[in-house]
């Protein structure tokens, strides 16, 4: 029996562990040195030339994001419906209103023209989430926005080195969130890394993650405690080290895909965009669910299925808006195994499962 292919694997290692015991052994857990040079050394690495602040969650940097460029009742923050609810909660938590916009078909990322549809005289803000780690077209967005008087945001959940031409994703917003939850393509163990584009937003959101103060007992704010500890910046620091390495396994893995994948629609990639392909997504058209089924219980190939319920038709979101792109993409995405651990016979058993399910359901 073949064993089963994870659509996801984090890998941790003994240099991780030996960061963690070394942190341990310090006494210093929470909002040491280990998270000042994580926030250093991530800027650094990633090519950012701007203060990152690390906070506790990828979700917690939107939220902390948004509160420090003054986003809040009132405000309309346009975002898309294909992506995690996180984008759309973190608008809602401040107390302004998502408005939901269509994707690109190709890129699932925001739709400029869509994008300009929906914008009102509320409207504050435009956030793209750089999906699946393809970025998002940020120069028409820009465009679109300076014409406006609007500001831009970046979800960069997904999106770690990422680029446009010579322009790192996290670098186009006023600030860009990168999440590093386990099943990133680099992790912390839990925790967000933020972008910020001038100092004092950088300043406000480290007020907003530590109680509002910078001198202790002196809250300047209304803050939350948002930290993030030394243990998981310490396993940050070491995955710096090889995000890279990992990286480039994922685009081979995903080149491998490309050239032998028949069937089914491959990802796009725009031209002049640095694909970092935190998941490599197809389409199916015809009975997604069964495909995916048939791929864990006759080849032990995982997938997964990002996102089947577009935030416009959650609960907290509802609404009757017309987004026939994302409504499409959410019937008919699937993404495959494309981590570093899948190994080259992997590659060929996920090849050989897609195309014969392709023809058979062709």
């Amino acid at each position: 029996m073949n064993t089963f292919i994870p659509p996801a694997n984090p890998i941790i290692g003994q240099d991780e562990r030996d960061a963690v015991d070394r942190v341990m052994r310090s006494g210093m857990l929470a909002q040491g040195p280990e998270v000042r040079s994580f926030e250093e050394e991530f800027s650094d690495h990633f090519e950012l030339g701007r203060e990152c602040v690390a906070v506790n969650s990828g979700t917690s940097g939107l939220h902390l994001g948004l509160l420090s460029c003054g986003i809040g009742p009132g405000d309309e923050v346009i975002v898309p419906s294909f992506t995690f609810a996180a984008t759309a909660n973190a608008v809602a938590l401040t107390g302004a209103t998502p408005v939901f916009a269509d994707i690109d078909p190709d890129s699932f990322c925001l739709s400029p023209s869509a994008v300009e549809a929906a914008i009102t005289d509320r409207t504050r803000a435009i956030m793209p989430v750089h999906l699946y780690g393809h970025p998002a077209d940020m120069h028409a967005l820009l465009r679109l926005a300076d014409s406006r008087g609007l500001e831009v945001f970046e979800d960069a959940a997904q999106a770690h080195g990422a680029r446009l031409g010579k322009v790192a994703v996290g670098t186009f917003g006023k600030f860009a969130m990168f999440s590093l939850y386990p099943t990133k393509n680099m992790t912390a163990g839990e925790g967000g890394m933020v972008s910020a584009a001038d100092s004092e937003t950088a300043r406000l959101m480290r007020l907003y993650r530590n109680q509002g103060m910078e001198k202790q007992y002196h809250n300047e704010v209304i803050g939350l405690n948002n930290r993030m500890t030394d243990i998981h910046a310490a396993i940050g620091r070491v995955q710096l080290k090889k995000v890279d390495e990992w990286t480039n396994i994922r685009r081979a893995n995903a080149a491998h895909f490309d050239r032998h994948l028949e069937g089914v629609k491959i990802p796009s990639v725009a031209d002049g965009a640095r694909h970092v392909y935190h998941q490599y997504t197809i389409r199916i058209p015809e009975d997604r669910d069964g495909f995916a089924a048939a791929l864990r219980d006759e080849y032990s190939v995982g997938s997964g299925m990002f996102y089947p319920v577009p935030n416009h038709r959650l609960a907290p979101f509802r609404s009757d808006v017309d987004l026939p792109a994302t409504e499409s993409a959410a019937k008919e995405c699937l993404s495959i195994p494309v981590h570093p651990s899948v190994s080259e016979s992997d590659l060929d058993r996920i090849v050989t499962a897609v195309n014969s399910l392709a023809k058979a359901g062709s």
